[in-house]
């Protein structure tokens, strides 16, 4: 869906349906974001809620879960959020695919939200 859209795609894997440690996969993608290697960055797990937690160590990215269309775009407009968690466990695929086409369509608004990121990011000097 995403290459099909025009994104570039990089997959940090796992490859397997096995039992990982996630923050071995999602650090990774946290990194190359925060990097500027890409702009965005999207994360999956069971429930999504450990690999925004992983996500939001690194310096730079502000990660959300997101549960349905209206977080997302909450999470783009209001957060400026650059890395999306979904939980595989809480969602359908079709509720996954389209909080991801929202997600990647919402502008973030800046306005009196510019102030709040710059918040969030004080630590990350």
């Amino acid at each position: 869906m995403l290459a099909a859209a025009g994104h570039a795609v990089r997959d940090f894997g796992t490859a397997s349906e096995a039992p990982v440690d996630y923050p071995d996969f999602i650090r990774p993608v946290a990194e190359a974001v925060a990097r500027g290697e890409f702009e965005r960055g999207i994360v999956l797990g069971g429930s999504g809620n450990g690999e925004a937690m992983v996500a939001n160590r690194v310096c730079g990215v502000r990660c959300g879960l997101c549960w349905n269309e209206q977080v997302a775009v909450w999470n783009r407009s209001h957060n400026d959020a650059n890395m999306l968690s979904l939980g595989q466990r809480t969602i359908s695929e079709s509720e996954a695919l389209a909080i991801v086409r929202v997600w990647l369509a919402t502008p973030f608004e800046g306005g009196r939200h510019i102030a709040r990121i710059r918040k969030i990011d004080e630590g990350c000097k």
